[in-house]
């Protein structure tokens, strides 16, 4: 169920936009996220997830089942692309031989073994992204991994001119995405990139903590708020040990340490196992004109 019409940050009275990605088959933090958005009394029409909605966990047609009953919008991830069209596997952009290609492998044909026609069909049917309204008039593109590739990894460290070129060469104002798992909020030149996170997967901080955001208008800006998420993750990480997927993903959800490093540039690798602390930032270029 897509949301219409699109999401909008008109008026400091709206109720916050949560925006969220990788639920990553982990039902537990799914549940907690809805909980979350119940008691800050969000419809669906306020909910975003950045994609890949199924993963690494046990559980990746009950998270499907309980993503599509909540009515939220859902931007396709490489996953929904690759169960969604039948793909041999995940389509993560993992190098060739490294330890996350091998890893995915196996957790892609659990959650191959598990998915109905209809979970598919609903994947394809997933908007590869969402245009968004701040303050009034500014264009937000919601994508997942880049807007010209949907597996792209985008990092903090990545260089600000190889960002700002994507956003204006779509003719936004900012991009908010996926796919990495690392939440951070960047800002310059009138310009935003956020990636708000996951809430399947800790952050590689050391800490059992999950991911999301909570954006809101302030004044003629945008107020980001990156906040961590606390759920069952013992529960999880118990049924990924009893349905014999990949050993490292379930220490993951205990330690905070992802069990390789393949895909982090030197800056967030070196970051591993320093916890990373909620922050909030304004986007005073929303109220800028294109």
């Amino acid at each position: 169920m897509i949301a219409d019409p699109p999401p909008a940050l008109n008026d400091p009275d709206d109720p916050p936009l949560l925006v969220f990605g990788g639920p990553y088959s982990n039902l537990e933090a799914t549940r907690a996220l809805l909980a979350l958005a119940g008691r800050l009394n969000l419809p669906p029409g306020r909910m975003i997830c950045t994609g890949d909605v199924v993963a690494y966990g046990p559980d990746p047609a009950e998270t499907v089942a309980l993503i599509r009953q909540a009515g939220m919008t859902v931007i396709l991830g490489n996953c929904e692309e690759a169960f969604g069209w039948s793909q041999p596997n995940c389509g993560c952009g993992f190098a060739d031989g490294t330890a996350c290609d091998r890893l995915s492998s196996a957790w892609y044909a659990y959650a191959d073994g598990r998915l109905a026609a209809e979970d598919r069909a609903w994947m394809r049917a997933l908007p590869r992204q969402l245009d968004i309204r701040v303050a009034g008039h500014r264009r937000v593109t919601v994508v997942h991994g880049a807007p010209r590739h949907i597996n792209r990894f985008v990092f903090a460290s990545d260089p600000w001119a190889d960002k700002a070129a994507a956003i204006r060469a779509i003719g936004s104002a900012g991009i908010i995405a996926g796919h990495s798992g690392l939440p951070f909020t960047q800002t310059a030149d009138g310009l935003l990139w956020h990636n708000a996170g996951a809430i399947g997967l800790p952050a590689n901080d050391g800490t059992p903590r999950v991911w999301y955001s909570l954006l809101s208008r302030q004044g003629d800006g945008i107020r980001i708020r990156l906040r961590a998420l606390d759920y069952d993750f013992a529960t999880t990480a118990r049924k990924m040990r009893a349905a014999g997927l990949p050993r490292g993903y379930a220490d993951a959800l205990e330690t905070g340490l992802w069990p390789s490093l393949d895909i982090l540039p030197p800056p967030e690798a070196a970051a591993t196992g320093h916890p990373l602390v909620e922050r909030d930032e304004v986007w005073t270029g929303a109220a800028r004109e294109t």
